[in-house]
């Protein structure tokens, strides 16, 4: 058994110790979630560590059902008195609330067993054993790619180095005992330019990965976010005008993160999405389509079993433009009348809501560059300000920057400006998708075009 098998099986022997004593106790149902993990964060400043920070965690969850009254809480206390404290108070709090008619663990025929369970690859011993040196080192190494770049850059806000090593276990008084391992690394830097007038200019460029390998390296991360910044210098507001928006892999990738809270099954019962009673009916153009897949290998949301215990399953969310499913936890499912999608995700205190896992608008066929060049007239979106979303209504109204575009190509940097349309017809606007897809994060989408939008400017 490796040292990291070692761990997890101590957690979930732990989780197991727990349910037990709370069974004991009285409840009719218990959970039991224990986290352990480390992280170490440096940041510099202008070629100087202005932080260094190195942790290690332990938490315990519970979740208690006295028939229908429920109660969560955790402890980081996991002493043999602070163990007890957790399964009295959480008895107590179940005693004191409310009965729900919905609450209830799944099926014990529902929960997924070892032999399910798809080996997802998202644990790096490399990542485990980065030292504080050798963090700092790859933090000064993409701050000083940003520097030698261009003279032009004359300031930083900063390059940071991240690692983290996570591990989890999850037991249950219906059968479920499992763990779940992880690792994470990320180098992000933010140069800053000098530009007209005394503005400043600030772009970023980053890296993140699962295994160490598949980071970027310090100095093409510097060098790409030195040449982001550079060319913000110049920007300028453009006149108020309707026109195609293209916005590329980030700034879409915030699209589909607004889409995502909108398709959960707490915000679909609670009737606090635009998306209530949509499933069957266009929502966006027939060339959208969007999964989230828990299986991705090395995927920064992929789990073998979602935070119930339920097999995880790849959910088709969008095909070609219609809505085909919520994602649920057993609770919104029964609040619904439906199946749980396998989607429940479980806090460090218990508590359970659906979640996505890695939720991807699918790529299309076309380069970014072809999809610039195809369009004549339009606004190259890079960032995006503000938190103008109204998830009842499905308003959208964010301030923007980016590059003009003329006769298929970037001009001018913008800034200034607010770009607008309900996501509803947003979505159903999109006229290309472009194939420069990367999995950086748990959303992930391509750049896409809008067909037509509300520039708000001078």
């Amino acid at each position: 058994m490796s040292a990291v098998d070692k761990e997890v099986a101590e957690l979930i022997e732990l989780g197991q110790s727990i349910v037990k004593r709370a069974r004991g106790a009285g409840a009719d149902v218990a959970e039991a979630s224990v986290h352990g993990g480390s992280h170490l964060s440096v940041k510099v400043r202008m070629r100087e560590p202005e932080l260094v920070e190195e942790a290690g965690s332990r938490a315990l969850g519970l979740r208690v059902m006295l028939g229908k009254r429920v109660a969560s809480t955790y402890t980081s206390d996991l002493s043999k008195a602070g163990q007890q404290l957790l399964i009295e108070d959480a008895l107590e709090l179940a005693k004191l609330s409310e009965a729900d008619e919905f609450a209830g663990p799944p099926d014990p025929s529902e929960l997924s067993k070892p032999t399910q369970w798809a080996d997802l690859d998202t644990f790096d011993d490399a990542v485990s054993e980065i030292a504080a040196d050798e963090a700092m080192q790859r933090a000064l190494d993409g701050e000083r790619a940003a520097f030698d770049y261009d003279s032009r850059i004359t300031n930083s806000e900063g390059a940071s180095f991240t690692r983290a090593r996570g591990m989890s276990a999850l037991v249950t008084s219906g059968g479920f005992a499992g763990g779940d391992v992880g690792t994470y690394a990320s180098v992000v830097v933010t140069p800053v330019a000098d530009d007209e007038g005394g503005k400043k200019r600030r772009g970023y460029h980053w890296s993140a990965a699962r295994h160490y390998a598949e980071l970027e390296s310090s100095r093409a991360v510097g060098q790409e976010a030195a040449r982001r910044t550079l060319a913000q210098l110049g920007a300028k507001k453009l006149p108020t005008q309707e026109l195609p928006v293209i916005f590329d892999k980030d700034a879409a990738r915030s699209i589909v993160g607004l889409l995502a809270g909108c398709v959960l099954g707490g915000s679909i019962w609670r009737k606090s999405s635009y998306l209530v009673d949509r499933v069957g009916t266009q929502v966006a153009s027939d060339l959208v389509t969007i999964i989230d897949d828990p299986l991705l290998v090395r995927g920064p949301g992929s789990r073998a079993f979602d935070g119930e215990g339920l097999i995880s399953r790849r959910n088709i969310v969008v095909q070609d433009g219609k809505l085909q499913t919520y994602l649920l936890d057993t609770y919104s499912a029964r609040k619904l009348g439906l199946q749980s999608t396998g989607s429940a995700s479980r806090s460090s205190s218990g508590g359970i809501s659906p979640s996505t896992s890695n939720l991807t608008l699918q790529p299309g066929t076309i380069s970014r560059d072809d999809l610039v060049a195809d369009t004549k007239h339009g606004l190259y979106v890079t960032g995006m300000m503000g938190f103008g979303f109204n998830s009842v209504t499905g308003d959208f109204s964010r301030g923007a920057s980016g590059f003009l575009i003329e006769n298929g190509e970037l001009g001018h940097a913008v800034s200034e400006v607010t770009i607008s349309l309900n996501l509803d017809q947003l979505l159903q606007r999109i006229d290309a998708v472009a194939d420069d897809i990367d999995h950086r994060t748990s959303i992930a989408s391509p750049t896409f075009r809008v067909a037509s939008m509300t520039l708000a400017g001078t």
